[in-house]
């Protein structure tokens, strides 16, 4: 029996990491845990408004997961799917990543 592909999901989650940024936030995410959006401000040297406008399409695409504590959200790398891809674009180990 052959395996079901959802082409349009894959397509989906490859225009999400298609923006240097957005691949950076992931793959930060992924590297260090959860974070919150001053973390990721610090780490990138963007400001929040521009960081805020890569989570949302993030979150749209699946990519990210948030989780409120308090006033802040933190964010976390959604699926074993996009840590396999991250790790395929950045020659890196999947297994090492935090999910």
């Amino acid at each position: 029996m052959e395996k079901y592909i959802n082409y349009e999901e894959r397509s989906n989650l490859l225009k999400a990491l298609a923006h240097p940024v957005r691949l950076q936030i992931v793959h930060s995410l992924l590297t260090r845990g959860c974070h919150n959006v001053t973390c990721m401000e610090k780490g990138t040297g963007m400001s929040q408004s521009c960081i805020s406008q890569h989570l949302q399409k993030l979150r749209a695409a699946g990519v990210v997961e948030p989780r409120r504590s308090g006033n802040e959200v933190y964010y976390r790398a959604a699926s074993k799917d996009v840590a396999a891809l991250v790790a395929a674009l950045t020659g890196e180990e999947a297994a090492s990543y935090v999910l």
